[in-house]
């Protein structure tokens, strides 16, 4: 408490200066070019010190989804100390902060703010070893994996910044902190609570990813899809079970599940276009208890990822066919048929608008050099941002990946050509600098862009 105390203090005087600074840059009017981005700079750099600090605070103490009530009460406390009206709790967990500033376009900047039930492995001075009780009541070690630490400083950090330098920019903000990323209901969540009725409606939506592959100081875009449908099924396969010895008076569902699992390759290698995108994972096989029983049921977990919502009816489609097939061959009578049940954790394609996507990332290569900015490619991975794109509004979103690899580790890793830690990975840990500082640029450089003081 007291070095949070003393946090905030500093935060007074480091933020109450650039107000000054601010004020006095006021009387030139709206500045452009190099004169803005230095200005820009020189408010990161002045908030660099404690927004490291903020970094460390989040990755130490993660929070599991839908219980990120510390972390939403750290970013809601940082947005009110300058100047944003904030509502706590909504959408379970989530924060939304806004602050209008004229005439101009509606922005929403995303944080999301959930970890992982990973136990962390960096060696970090300032790693977690948090543990939190999971939602089938089991405690576990927790851990920012994916990142949302940073996304949560970045926020902060812009937030701060455009605070300070309303007089470059016109326009609404909506700062909003996300729950439940990584279980796909937190965009979900807000959106049903009311999001886009009882708050402005954005013109835009943004946010920023970190990326393991992708060398902190940089910062990746692609236009279109950029990250993909994401279902979870559940295959329960039922058979008649019986002694080992005796096999022919079973139905096994182990060789039935087996048969499954080889027929359902084939939906992408023989159903699916080689131009579309379409990958089927079986990730778990749960059947049996001893070496001489043959069970009555086997459990396949599976996800499923596409991009277009026609590919993904599809595979859908394809599966449950293929299941009811395998059990039709294998002489099974219907009412043991397997199920074939789709999980409630479905995230939608992200579709980044492509103008959009163009636009920001031709600014941004003024602001941080054109080196540094740099087209990736989709991936097959899952994201609920998309979400806000896809309701009535047709909203334009873009999300960026933010490089966050130590340059060296990365260059080592290519040369060698052995992996780097990935995402969701115990032994993952963004290079706070320069990625902080590139963030919070890059966000603050989208503001700019879109919403120009006039």
């Amino acid at each position: 408490m007291i070095t949070h105390n003393i946090t905030k203090l500093r935060r007074r005087i480091s933020f109450g200066a650039a107000l000054l600074v601010t004020a006095g840059l006021a009387f030139a009017g709206n500045l452009q070019g190099q004169e803005r981005e230095n200005l820009v700079r020189e408010r990161v750099m002045a908030e660099y010190s404690s927004l490291e600090m903020l970094y460390k605070h989040f990755h130490t103490n993660p929070e599991l989804s839908l219980q990120e009530t510390e972390s939403a009460k750290r970013v809601a406390s940082e947005l009110r100390e300058v100047g944003y009206e904030v509502t706590e709790g909504f959408g379970a967990t989530g924060i939304v902060a806004v602050m209008e500033n004229g005439d101009g376009p509606t922005i929403l900047l995303r944080a999301d703010m959930d970890a992982l039930p990973v136990h962390e492995q960096t060696g970090l001075d300032y790693a977690s070893n948090a543990q939190r009780m999971d939602p089938a009541g089991n405690e576990v070690y927790a851990m920012h994996a994916c990142g949302h630490d940073m996304h949560m400083t970045v926020l902060v950090g812009a937030a701060r910044v455009l605070s300070s330098l309303k007089d470059q920019w016109r326009g609404t903000l909506v700062l909003i902190g996300q729950p439940a990323e990584e279980i796909g209901q937190g965009a979900k969540a807000m959106l049903k609570a009311g999001l886009f009725e009882k708050f402005p409606l954005p013109d835009y939506a943004f946010a920023f990813h970190v990326n393991a592959n992708l060398p902190a100081g940089k910062i990746g875009y692609v236009g279109g899809y950029a990250l993909a449908n994401v279902d979870a099924m559940d295959i329960y396969v039922k058979g008649v079970g019986g002694h080992g010895a005796y096999p022919h008076t079973t139905k096994d569902p182990i060789v039935l599940a087996s048969q499954i699992v080889n027929s359902l390759q084939t939906i992408v290698s023989r159903e699916t276009s080689p131009l579309d995108s379409v990958v089927v994972t079986v990730g778990a096989i749960h059947g049996g208890t001893k070496h001489n029983i043959i069970p009555n049921e086997v459990h396949l977990q599976l996800t499923i990822r596409s991009y277009s919502d026609e590919s993904r009816d599809r595979t859908i489609g394809a599966i449950r066919r293929i299941v009811k097939g395998q059990a039709i061959a294998a002489g099974l009578p219907e009412e043991l048929y397997p199920e074939a049940i789709l999980a409630d954790e479905y995230t939608p394609a992200l579709y980044n608008d492509p103008d959009l996507a163009n636009r920001l990332a031709n600014s941004l290569k003024n602001w941080i050099g054109p080196d540094n900015v740099v087209k990736t490619d989709p991936v097959m991975g899952g994201e609920d941002f998309g979400r806000y794109g896809r309701t009535e509004h047709k909203v334009p979103i873009s999300i960026f990946w933010l490089g966050a690899v130590d340059p060296e580790k990365w260059q080592n890793s290519h040369d060698a050509g052995v992996p780097l830690p990935s995402l969701h990975s115990s032994l993952f840990a963004p290079l706070p600098e320069p990625t902080i500082r590139t963030g919070v640029t890059g966000m603050a450089a989208v503001v700019l862009e879109l919403a120009p003081a006039q």
